[in-house]
Parts: C-alpha cells; structure tokens; sequence
C-alpha cells in the first residue's frame, strides 16, 4: 500500500480516504487496487462496524479516472481490459464489503467517482456537490460492472440519460433522482457522515450486516428459498438480541458484542 489510499479508524468506524487532493482525488490504476484492498481488510475485520468513504480535502469526492494516464495505461483494448479488470475487482469488493457504507461526497463526484459513491449503502453530499458520466466526450464506454450499480439505485432510464446526455447535475437533481440519499450544506457534509456512522454503530452489528445481505438478495428477482426466509431468526440465538431487549426493559442503552 501507497498512500494513495488512506484507512484512518475511529473505534469501530473506519474513513477509507482517497488521497490525490493535488488531482481531485482522480483515480489512477494502482489507486483501483489499493482501494478495493482496503475494502477487503475492513469486510473481513468483525470489530468494524461502519465505513466511511470520501476523497482527500472539500473539493471533490473524485472526479473519476485521471486522464494523463490513458496514454500509458488504457491507450488500447488489451490495456483496457487488464485496468478494466482491477476496476472491476474493487467494485466487487464493494458489493461483497460486510458492513455498511457511507460515503461522504464533497464537490466533484463525477464517472468513477460517482460509480463508487453508487456502490455506498448510504450517499451524503453538500448542496454544492455536483455529479455526472460524460464519458461520451471520450468516446468511453461505462462497463457492465460499473454500470450495474448505478442502474440498480437509479434505474436503467436515468442511467441512460446520464450517459447519453452526458449531464452534469446538480445535487438537488441527484437527490431527485436518487443518487444521493441525503442533501446537507456544504460545511456539514463530514459531521453528517459521521453522524450517520455512529448511529449505524451504535446498533447490533450483526443485525446490520444481515439488513445489507437482505436488502441485496431482495434486488434479485429470484424466490426466496426456505432456508434464506428462516435466516431471518437467526438474530433470535445471537447475544446481542438478549442485549439488546434487557437493555430495553431496563431503560438502558445496549452495548453490542457483535455475537
């Protein structure tokens, strides 16, 4: 690991940092790789229970892949598809990642950088955040795997008109159309995210991370099986529902163990 990404831990939240603040935060190859072996790390450790993602500084979560680097990394299909296939290694570590993500979007949060804030449980931005795929200008295409989880929080349509178009939107469309979940002013955005991550930690963790599976599974259209509807007691043998109704009946606040 570089210092291209960084993991700072706050207790059980942990800030994966993207850190080119001289370029925006723009996304480089070895910058794929680090990022989604950083999200590995965090799936795998049980002391975690919320992660936060944004870029370096307030200017811009990222303005997706830096450009200058085309020529030596993605100037042809061969090239494109050994990037194409460490990009799309960190977008399954996204969609594989335990616990819940937060990504807290300053500024600029436009192609690659809006395909990861897609990949987030939860997108919190600031009133002049702004977002947008014009890849078109580069006769660039958006992969299935990139594309697959904006189609899936905005639907195949707007995907669409975002990539045709190649708009730049502003945050209350984005908000509109289901890009982000919440909208702040500019100045809060990190308090709100952090906000965000200490309620999320405060609850059981295991309850989280089954609400995540459950919402995923949901999105296929396939039937439930028996054995995936009776998962959903399972939280009923965990210490932390006898912790958590005690707690309740006691008029106290819980203190999870994550078991």
């Amino acid at each position: 690991m570089t210092d291209l990404v960084l993991i700072e831990r706050d207790g059980p939240i942990a800030t994966v940092v993207l850190n080119r603040p001289a370029k925006l935060n723009a996304f480089t190859k070895a910058m794929w790789g680090e990022l989604g072996a950083a999200i590995d790390t965090l799936s795998a450790d049980d002391a975690i229970r919320c992660i936060i993602v944004r870029g370096a500084g307030e200017k811009a979560f990222s303005p997706g892949n830096d450009i200058g680097e085309f020529a030596t990394e993605r100037s042809n299909r061969s090239q494109a598809i050994e990037y194409g296939a460490i990009m799309h290694a960190t977008v399954a570590a996204f969609e594989r990642c335990r616990h819940p993500l937060v990504a807290q979007i300053h500024g600029i949060c436009v192609g690659g950088g809006m395909e990861i804030a897609a990949l987030c449980d939860i997108r919190i931005c600031g009133t002049g955040s702004r977002f947008g795929a014009p890849i078109k200008n580069l006769g660039l295409v958006m992969a299935h795997s990139e594309m697959a989880p904006l189609v899936r929080i905005v639907g195949a349509d707007v995907a669409l008109e975002l990539l045709l178009e190649g708009r730049i939107i502003d945050a209350a469309e984005a908000r509109e159309k289901r890009l982000v979940t919440r909208v702040v002013a500019d100045d809060q955005v990190g308090a709100e995210a952090l906000a965000t991550a200490g309620r999320i930690a405060s609850g059981a963790p295991l309850v989280a991370r089954w609400h995540k599976r459950f919402a995923n599974r949901l999105r296929d259209s396939r039937p439930l099986s028996a054995a995936e509807r009776l998962e959903a007691f399972e939280c009923f043998d965990s210490e932390d529902f006898r912790i958590g109704y005690r707690a309740f009946l006691a008029k106290k606040r819980p203190d999870f163990v994550g078991r």
